[in-house]
């Protein structure tokens, strides 16, 4: 099987060989998940598939013991994200560990040269092609704690937890802020069970545990999933938070509400995907009136997919830049 990605690609042509080493954060590439290594990621996408393969794979935040024979950090496109993982892969595994790091250069691979630096790490560039570049070090422990990147703010007023690479970061976005609007005046109802699916740092699972709903939130992205616990801790709010891609990973369990704000990129990439099995799932995941409640962009073609999944639905707001949308199981 040969490489599928240009990340992939370029490691596929080096000598060095990666069997007992540790991948961190790569894309889906089959060269991957069909060949050696464990696989270090907070996508539960990535993390089912390797497992479904007989891969080891674990999560940053449920992780083994990991003693790899070197660590291949695939550098994200949230660079704060990147430097992240790089803290922590000095806090917890043996100093001295090759360590390589590949990304796309448009992806600003090359800042790894000052972030190694800063670090007291030193780097030597090792390859480049097909428009990426791979940079090798060693791991050593330095004088900064990973948990330092969590940082919190204020909004709607929640203390929200937050995380680079976790959508929201730092600042309510306008989408969610409308949402959030019109959950205020809609029929949204005061008790019963409601789902925030892509719950990222937690605002509109917290807002609803404040309205004295029985959360659930889900996350594909295993930083969300950790910035929702904390911000539900932080407030002193109850909620169930799960790791899981869409409804995959969740009980079978019929909520009386879907509340979301579902991402439309893959890193930079448009993916329509995850929104289109959020609709198209969510009748099944309703009880009896039960309602979907959503914010997009206001350019996103889900009418015709909310259409085709309940027969019908009302805009409650547009704003030009987004609309909320509601659909309701008949």
């Amino acid at each position: 099987m040969s490489a599928e990605t240009p990340v992939c690609q370029l490691l596929e042509r080096q000598s060095t060989d990666y069997r007992g080493w540790l991948w961190v954060a790569p894309p889906r590439d089959r060269w991957l998940e069909e060949g050696e290594g464990h696989l270090l990621s907070a996508d539960q996408t990535l993390l089912s598939a390797w497992r479904e393969g007989g891969r080891g794979a674990c999560s940053p935040f449920a992780a083994d013991e990991l003693a790899p024979e070197g660590v291949v950090l695939f550098w994200p496109k949230a660079h704060a994200q990147g430097e992240w993982w790089l803290l922590w892969l000095c806090a917890r595994l043996v100093p001295g560990t090759p360590l390589h790091v590949v990304g796309e250069n448009q992806g600003g691979i090359k800042r790894v040269l000052k972030v190694l630096a800063a670090l007291g790490l030193g780097c030597r560039k090792v390859d480049s092609a097909r428009r990426c570049s791979l940079f090798a070090s060693r791991l050593d422990r330095v004088d900064l704690d990973p948990d330092a990147a969590w940082t919190s703010f204020e909004a709607e007023g929640l203390t929200l937890v937050s995380h680079p690479g976790v959508f929201g970061h730092g600042k309510l976005d306008d989408g969610t802020r409308l949402l959030l609007a019109q959950l205020a005046s809609s029929s949204l109802p005061n008790q019963g069970s409601v789902l925030d699916m892509g719950c990222g740092d937690g605002i509109i699972a917290a807002w609803l545990a404040r309205r004295g709903l029985a959360v659930t939130a889900a996350d594909v992205n295993g930083f969300a999933v950790e910035a929702t616990r904390r911000t539900l801790a932080t407030n002193g709010l109850e909620g169930e938070v799960f790791h899981s891609d869409v409804y995959a990973g969740l009980p079978q369990t019929r909520f009386d509400a879907i509340v979301s704000n579902p991402p439309f990129h893959q890193e930079r990439a448009v993916d329509y995907g995850p929104a289109g099995r959020l609709i198209a799932g969510a009748p099944e995941r309703l009880g009896p009136g039960g309602q979907l409640v959503m914010v997009a962009n206001a350019f996103l073609p889900y009418p015709d997919l909310l259409e085709r999944a309940f027969g019908g639905f009302e805009i409650l707001a547009d704003d030009r830049r987004f609309r909320v949308y509601r659909a309701v199981k008949r």
